[in-house]
């Protein structure tokens, strides 16, 4: 899944994200839309999921201010 989480004050520190995250899905990418403001998130995990690992990263995160992006998945990867 992919989620955008509007940015409000200072950017979190991402390699901490990702490391909590990690543990959970070790191929997440996380990284920040300087266009847009947002923090990406792509993980296996759910909305609810990621708002308690964020918080456990330390960076408390409302459930309503994470949006999944529709899936963009053609499935060629997955043989």
């Amino acid at each position: 899944m992919e989620f955008h989480i509007p940015l409000t004050g200072d950017a979190p520190d991402l390699a901490v994200i990702e490391d909590a995250i990690g543990e959970v899905d070790p191929s997440v990418l996380v990284d920040i839309d300087a266009a847009s403001g947002k923090l990406r998130v792509a993980a296996a995990v759910d909305a609810a999921q990621l708002v308690q690992l964020l918080g456990q990263a330390g960076w408390v995160v409302p459930l309503a201010q994470v949006y999944q992006v529709p899936s963009i998945c053609c499935g060629g990867c997955s043989g």
